[in-house]
């Protein structure tokens, strides 16, 4: 009798360890920006991707550079960032199979509704000159997301190539860097008054925007670009390289792309899908 329980636990074990196996098997990992995150959009989408593939994404959340930096170590199966150049280097590394575009939205500059920069208008890189004498508190991520470089893209148009230097020609900028996400800022700028670079989808969810309102937007600098990267194997082959290639191709496909473009917020729509099949 001993020997047939032990039997059956062994068998049972092993059934478990099986199982086990095949749901892990089943889980991919996923680097992305907070925007997507914290705007909803992975809420409703990966649910569907889901539904018909049964594999389950697990998002971290973070800014583009340290997705792109999970991706370098391993760390992360798929990214779904939005920083072209950086992820055309990636790529370029061997870091990543490919990189799809996947979908847009724009980023906008917001401020006090008052907006004692006088910025108000279309031309982001106008309204930062205005901002770097005006003395308001601008509220950047800092974190080398996306949003950051993009920032950092626009000041340097503005003639200013590193906004947060204390020399005698910048000081009048009162610019505070949080090394946070898109939401934490936002709430930063609230609480001061304050402006900030954001992306439409994360300002269309943001609930505590108290006097801020969007004072730039239509700058075709302005331009937004997602993209999704399937880690390279022969630089991580431990990486579930199958399973992250399902979700690529999926949300790339068709069926994706309508996911994508069905997600809105107040009747308005966050995200616009312009993958390339």
């Amino acid at each position: 009798m001993g020997f047939v329980v032990k039997t059956v636990c062994g068998f049972l074990l092993a059934i478990g360890l099986s199982v086990s196996g095949h749901a892990q098997e089943r889980a991919i990992v996923m680097a992305s920006t907070t925007s997507t995150e914290q705007s909803g959009l992975f809420a409703h989408l990966l649910p569907a991707f889901k539904q018909v593939s049964g594999i389950e994404v697990r998002v971290v959340a973070l800014g583009t550079g340290q997705a792109l930096d999970m991706g370098r170590r391993g760390d992360a199966d798929v990214l779904f960032v939005h920083d072209q150049a950086a992820e055309e280097k990636f790529v370029a590394e061997g870091y990543g199979l490919a990189r799809r575009a996947v979908m847009f939205n724009d980023f906008v500059l917001v401020g006090p509704a008052s907006d004692p920069a006088d910025v108000r208008g279309q031309d982001i890189v106008a309204a930062l000159k205005k901002l770097a004498t005006a003395k308001a508190p601008f509220i950047s991520r800092g974190d080398k997301s996306g949003t950051h470089a993009a920032e950092l893209r626009f000041w340097k148009a503005a003639g200013i190539d590193d906004p947060a230097a204390k020399t005698d020609a910048q000081r009048l900028i009162d610019y505070r860097a949080c090394g946070c996400g898109m939401g934490p800022a936002l709430n930063i700028a609230s609480s001061l008054d304050g402006y900030a670079l954001t992306d439409r989808g994360t300002w269309l969810s943001f609930k505590n925007r108290g006097n801020l309102a969007v004072l730039v937007e239509g700058d075709k600098r302005l331009f937004n670009q997602y993209g999704v990267i399937v880690i390279n194997p022969a630089k991580h082959p431990h990486t579930k390289t199958a399973q992250a290639q399902a979700f690529a191709d999926w949300v790339v496909s068709p069926q994706g792309q309508a996911s994508i473009a069905a997600y809105k917020i107040g009747g308005e729509q966050l995200f616009f899908p312009n993958a390339k099949n």
